[in-house]
């Protein structure tokens, strides 16, 4: 299995990708990752009892341009439990880019049901580090550039690497 640390501004996440189940997916997060794309950028995107959206935004809010879509591969049988890594997306269900989430608690109802309801998919899971996350999630937040639930200081992604 391959491991990803997300160097935060608040503590360490180490993620075991899960190849085996949601190759194209862990493929296209490492090819972020290798050329050090999630290096600065924020959570931004923070909301309790639910879970924490990062690797899209610098700490100024400003979107970094990402690759092309890739296929949505949430009915592979994983869930959106506690403590997975899932890829975020917009109403297509094919938009997943390079921005990702982890929940803080399980969320069932993001999960794969058919074509109608297509979810969003898993592609790993934290194995340290879940402290971090709680922490992150616990954070005031307000409104800035027309998006609700960002971190007031922000929260940056110092580094992500292959372990």
């Amino acid at each position: 299995m391959t491991s990803v640390i997300l160097e935060t501004s608040k503590g360490n996440i180490t993620i075991e990708l899960d190849e085996e189940n949601a190759p194209i997916t862990v493929k296209n997060f490492l090819s972020y990752v290798e050329e050090g794309f999630f290096d600065g950028l924020i959570f931004h995107r923070v909301i309790p009892n639910f879970m924490i959206q990062g690797g899209g935004f610098t700490p100024d809010m400003k979107q970094k341009s990402a690759k092309k879509p890739i296929e949505n591969e949430a009915s592979n049988g994983l869930s959106n439990a506690r403590g997975t890594i899932a890829m975020a997306r917009t109403a297509d269900p094919n938009s997943a880019t390079c921005q990702f989430f982890i929940n803080v608690k399980d969320n069932a109802f993001l999960n794969y049901k058919s074509a109608a309801e297509p979810g969003y998919a898993v592609f790993g899971s934290v194995t340290e580090g879940m402290d971090v996350a709680d922490a992150i999630v616990d954070v005031d937040t307000t409104f800035i550039g027309g998006m609700e639930d960002v971190p007031k200081e922000p929260i940056t992604i110092n580094s992500a690497k292959l372990v």
